[in-house]
């Protein structure tokens, strides 16, 4: 295995993380914030958190032990907390941490308490526009059959463990990393994985040349003996190797097993996940990783079956919300079921997303047999009057007339439950909480 010296990111600062043992989260069940406070739970710390609203990751976490309030109130917090840690979708005026400053509480981010705990690990990170969170999962899981015992976070709950947690060694950490806001620099790996780079996050990055910068600056950071594993020769990916000191190891020319995961996307998580696992460990044989890869499967909203309407329609689950991942889990999809009628029932991530991406949406949307919009989900941002759901389905309509925007989930809902037969093949599809309607018309 690759090793250097741990460091210190972003400078000096230091919050002694590991000293502190009563912790409280705020914002507890978003993906990143719940694994996190597993790892701690794993670590022997007394956890407890919040969140606005149940779902199946707070459920998951109070399986776990970890009690979870409903709501951010400030009597939430006991009085013996040592640390509040927090979403980056939590305000300062939270009112639960308003109350932790009265109480002298110390506070910081998600995505700082994450490199802090990283300053003890040997760490791999992953990152990408597409596929991180399955070639996370794909990699951790290779590592688990190889007996390497990772401790891994990932973006989503992995249907192999249930969870979106690992526990292992406390030397070994496999990460999920996110370059938005730059968070993917709280990060100081060993072993970079960029699965590929295309413009998001138009928020943030104004262009694709400022976010390749952030990428450009976490490879030039890889130490010399460290690696990064990528696609060397890709035209958004070349840019940024030109300085590097790691050595550089192209995944494309890794061979991997038929997986059970659809669509030559994934194949190409499972070759960087496979090249990531030998470059970190040479001795792991290809019959280990085509093994455990050949056994994954999957996590959730990753082109998960939810089951069947009343008429019969197969309805399935997917977390894409980029253009390119939506045309790519369209194409995988026709070519899977080659007789079924594709519905894509889409809620937009964003206003900024879905206005500065608005061309390339049409294009990947019109590819389905039906289309059906919900409205933005807004999440972080506020509606400027500049981009609706109704002007996306106008403009889909010039390529595929059926189209519809609805007011509402329970007017998607009536519609599939009216309009679906079983030759149809119903895929959900977005980052917010449309997953909600895919397990609403199973359950009818």
């Amino acid at each position: 295995m690759l090793r250097m010296a741990t460091g210190q990111v972003g400078g000096t600062r230091s919050k002694n993380f590991m000293q502190r043992n009563k912790i409280y989260f705020v914002g507890i069940g978003g993906i990143g914030m719940s694994a996190l406070a597993q790892l701690f739970l794993h670590q022997g710390k007394t956890v407890t958190g919040s969140d606005r609203d149940e779902s199946p990751v707070t459920a998951m976490l109070a399986k776990k032990g970890i009690p979870v309030s409903i709501g951010h109130e400030q009597r939430n917090i006991p009085a013996d907390v040592e640390l509040l840690i927090y979403s980056d979708a939590v305000p300062a005026d939270n009112r639960e941490r308003v109350r932790a400053r009265e109480m002298n509480i110390p506070q910081t981010s998600y995505f700082e308490a994450l490199g802090e705990v990283s300053k003890s690990m040997r760490t791999i990170a992953v990152a990408g526009t597409h596929g991180k969170t399955t070639t996370t999962a794909m990699l951790a899981a290779i590592l688990k059959a190889a007996g390497k015992e990772p401790t891994a976070i990932v973006g989503s709950l992995v249907t192999d463990w249930g969870s979106n947690f690992l526990p292992g060694q406390n030397d070994l950490l496999v990460v999920e990393a996110c370059e938005y806001r730059d968070h993917l620099l709280e990060l100081l790996p060993e072993m970079l994985v960029i699965t590929n780079i295309e413009l998001d996050h138009t928020d943030f990055f104004p262009s694709l040349s400022a976010l390749q910068s952030t990428f450009r600056v976490a490879a030039e950071r890889v130490p010399k003996g460290g690696v990064i594993v990528t696609t060397p020769a890709e035209v958004n990916i070349a840019p940024i190797l030109g300085r590097v000191t790691a050595a550089i190891v192209d995944y494309t020319r890794v061979d991997v097993p038929t997986l059970s995961q659809i669509g030559e996307f994934n194949k190409m998580n499972a070759r960087a996940a496979k090249a990531a696992a030998q470059a970190a460990f040479p001795d792991i044989s290809d019959d280990v990783t085509d093994t455990a890869l050949r056994a994954f499967k999957g996590s959730w909203r990753r082109f998960e079956y939810k089951g069947e309407t009343p008429h019969g329609a197969a309805v399935y689950d997917d977390y894409a919300h980029h253009p390119t991942a939506a045309r790519k889990t369209i194409e995988a999809a026709r070519e899977k079921f080659p007789q079924k009628k594709i519905t894509v029932v889409f809620h937009p991530h964003l206003y900024s997303r879905t206005k500065d991406l608005f061309d390339d949406f049409v294009d990947a949307l019109a590819t389905a047999d039906r289309i059906l919009l919900a409205p933005i989900y807004a999440a972080r941002e506020k509606d400027e009057g500049l981009v609706s759901s109704d002007m996306l389905a106008k403009a889909i309509a010039k390529k595929n007339k059926n189209v519809v925007s609805l007011p509402d989930f329970d007017a998607i809902r009536r519609e599939l439950l009216e309009s679906s037969a079983k030759k149809d093949l119903i895929i959900t599809m977005g980052a917010g909480d449309i997953y909600k309607v895919a397990e609403q018309v199973t359950e009818e």
